[in-house]
């Protein structure tokens, strides 16, 4: 096959204009492409898959019969964003994630949010992630969040908006940093060209961010997981290793004398800070799920005694839970003085009886979560579901309309993706990845997530959505 061409498109296209002409930050990656057989990026990506592989960089899909592992498709076509845009998303996402953590310290301690009026205090104390146990306690530089996922999407129009945010155990920044390793080693020759700003630091920034979470100088820093059979487990290995800290499981840890301890050959070794990549309820079987087998007996009485650092801290599922993310904009202004920088997706909350009804209503068009749902599933979309799908999930609504909300279909912003048959525009979101410690910051760059099959909205990775390099383009660069 020859040199590949642009498909047309409708909506709004990250790559491509109206009428066909290219954006100005694709134009350089697009001469490049213009030069690019058919059979040769085909060669590439069964190079890229042939290295995953090798890596180890699997997914683990629960109830699959086919087996627990694969792999997260990789898009060899990069998504690219202007500096411009970039510095418009950053600034966006450092504000949203500052009011976050300003509206959880805050539900813990005087609840002043409340009192004003501005969150029903059911939709807090009610809420499944609340943690009684987190009340009053107070937290180095009152950072609840240390590590936030913050998922943008442009719709039709190129609008950005803020999907949902992701505030508990945001997963996904593995891949961000090995599609960029991936492209890399795949096309050297783009890069030295392009001044695309680097992702690849992202590790150091995170350990400096455990690091200064207390007030123990030279703290050791572990990060616990699960174990091999939890889906982001390669996610867990592969930041242990690029932050030089020990992977640890539940059973190699103990508590002692009010502090937490590693089992190492040397003997027991403090530990200071935990990046734990598990649930709170499954962190302690004294205080949370007695049956528990993934946690530390006695972990939260040594938090609650400030001698130990979580992060992300025990109850902050409470902001990012779907039922709180429609006030997210008035906390910005209640907390910050500011207007909100990125804007929410419309949200009715089904336990309004009269958005209740709307929502009824309009099904078949309309998409609908579930408040404590996540990784695409608990939800429905309405113009893609059955007449059966839809009418089941009207039952749901009606039973505990309190469990969903409902958000209009955007028609998400669609990228040129790599197909057997040559180049296509598939549906795309971004997640990138906000770090709080005494400062707020974040790599210019981020995970696209990409709905692999042609008209698809889920680009979930649990639900066969695949991924791509995200360029942030440095000032200057076209």
């Amino acid at each position: 096959m020859g040199p590949l061409s642009l498909p047309d498109v409708s909506g709004y296209d990250e790559m491509i204009l109206p009428g066909g002409k290219v954006r100005d930050a694709y134009k350089g990656y697009h001469r490049w492409l213009l030069g690019q057989a058919h059979d040769g990026l085909l060669r590439k990506r069964k190079e890229a898959e042939l290295q995953f592989h090798r890596v180890g960089i699997t997914f683990n899909v629960y109830g699959e019969e086919s087996g627990t592992e694969r792999l997260i498709p990789f898009d060899a076509l990069p998504r690219v964003i202007p500096a411009a845009d970039w510095r418009r998303l950053e600034q966006g996402a450092i504000q949203r994630v500052r009011a976050l953590n300003l509206f959880l310290h805050d539900i813990y301690h005087d609840q002043t949010i409340v009192r004003a009026g501005l969150v029903p205090a059911e939709q807090i104390f009610g809420n499944a992630q609340y943690q009684p146990c987190m009340q009053d306690l107070d937290l180095p530089n009152r950072v609840y969040s240390h590590i936030s996922g913050v998922d943008v999407i442009r719709d039709g129009e190129g609008t950005w908006y803020v999907l949902e945010d992701n505030l508990r155990t945001p997963s996904g920044v593995s891949y961000m940093i090995e599609n960029r390793r991936m492209m890399m080693r795949l096309f050297p020759e783009l890069f030295a060209h392009q001044s695309v700003a680097p992702v690849e630091h992202y590790p150091s920034l995170l350990l400096e961010t455990l690091q200064e979470s207390g007030a123990v100088p030279n703290p050791t820093v572990v990060l616990l997981t699960p174990g091999r059979f939890n889906s982001a487990y390669f996610e867990h290995a592969f930041l242990a290793q690029q932050m030089g800290i020990e992977l640890v499981e539940g059973a190699d840890l103990f508590v002692k004398d009010g502090f937490v301890f590693m089992r190492t050959t040397a003997g027991p070794q403090r530990v200071d800070v935990i990046y734990r990549r598990i649930d709170d309820d499954y962190l302690d079987p004294l205080a949370f799920r007695p049956d528990s087998m993934l946690g530390v007996p006695g972990l939260l009485s040594v938090y609650r005694e400030g001698n130990v650092i979580l992060a992300n801290a025990v109850g902050t599922g409470v902001g990012d839970d779907k039922s709180i993310y429609p006030y997210v904009p008035d906390m910005i202004r209640f907390y910050l003085d500011e207007e909100p920088i990125l804007a929410n997706v419309p949200t009715w909350q089904c336990r309004d009886p009269k958005a209740l009804d709307h929502v009824l209503a309009h099904l078949p068009e309309l998409v609908v979560k579930e408040v404590h749902g996540a990784g695409g599933y608990g939800m429905l979309v309405g113009p893609a579901a059955s007449h059966a799908e839809i009418e089941a999930f009207r039952e749901r609504l009606r039973a505990r309309p309190a469990n969903y909300i409902a958000q209009p279909t955007l028609s998400l912003s669609t990228c040129p993706i790599f197909v057997d048959e040559g180049i296509a525009p598939r549906h795309i979101d971004l997640r990138p990845f906000v770090l709080s410690g005494k400062d707020t910051r974040l790599v210019p760059g981020g995970l696209t997530r990409v709905a692999m099959s042609a008209g698809s909205l889920v680009v979930n990775s649990s639900q066969g959505g695949g991924t791509k390099d995200t360029w942030v383009l440095e000032d200057g660069s076209c």
